[in-house]
C-alpha cells in the first residue's frame, strides 16, 4: 500500500470516514485497544479513516473506534502533505487547528465552514464538489463483504484487508487495456 502510494497524485488530497459495523461474531471479549471497537446505539462498530489523492485512490487509511470523532487523526493521514497542495473535507473537519496545520505545511484547506462559526472563512463550494471522490472510494471499498461488515476481532487484520482492497483498486486503476 505504502508503494504505491508513493506515486500518488498530491495536488489535491481528501479525507473523510465511514462507519462500519462489527458482526456479533467479531466483537467476542478480550482484545482491549488491539480491537478498536466502540460501542453506540447500534451496536460494536469501528471507524475507517481515509485520504485519497485527485484521483480518488487511497493513499492513507487509519482505523478508530466508532464512537471517535471524525478529526481525530488527522495529522497521521495527512502527514506527507506536500506545499501548494489543497484539502478537501467535510463539516466534520472544520477547526482551526485543522487550517493552521494545512498552511504551515503550505496547503490549502477548502473545508465548508459550520453554522455556528463566528469568523468568516475563505471557502469555494466549486472546488468542493470535487470531493465526492472519497465517497466513491468508501464506495468502491465497501464492494468487499469483509470490509463492509468487520467480522475480524483485531484491528490490525481487518486494516490489514481494509489495506488489500485498497491495493485492488490501485491495480484496477493502472491496469493495461488491450
Amino acid at each position: 500500500m505504502e508503494a504505491f502510494a508513493e506515486a500518488h497524485d498530491s495536488s489535491v488530497q481528501m479525507i473523510d470516514t465511514s462507519i462500519v459495523r462489527v458482526h456479533q461474531h467479531g466483537g467476542c471479549a478480550g482484545g482491549g485497544e488491539t480491537r478498536l471497537m466502540g460501542r453506540s446505539r447500534g451496536g460494536l462498530t469501528t471507524k475507517i479513516h481515509a485520504c485519497v489523492d485527485t484521483n480518488g485512490l487511497p493513499v492513507r487509511l487509519e482505523l478508530t473506534t466508532g464512537e471517535a470523532h471524525d478529526n481525530r487523526l488527522v495529522t497521521e493521514l495527512l502527514s506527507d502533505m506536500k506545499s501548494g497542495a489543497m484539502l478537501l473535507a467535510d463539516r466534520g473537519y472544520d477547526a482551526d487547528w485543522i487550517r493552521e496545520f494545512a498552511g504551515q505545511r503550505g496547503a490549502w484547506a477548502n473545508i465548508p465552514p459550520k453554522s455556528n462559526r463566528k469568523d468568516p472563512i475563505c471557502f469555494s463550494p466549486y472546488l468542493y464538489r470535487a470531493r465526492n471522490l472519497v465517497e466513491r472510494f468508501f464506495n468502491r471499498i465497501k464492494q468487499c463483504r469483509r470490509v463492509a461488515t468487520r467480522y475480524d476481532k483485531l484491528a490490525a487484520n481487518y486494516l490489514a484487508f481494509i489495506k488489500l482492497a485498497a491495493i485492488r483498486i490501485w491495480l484496477r486503476a493502472y491496469e493495461s487495456t488491450p
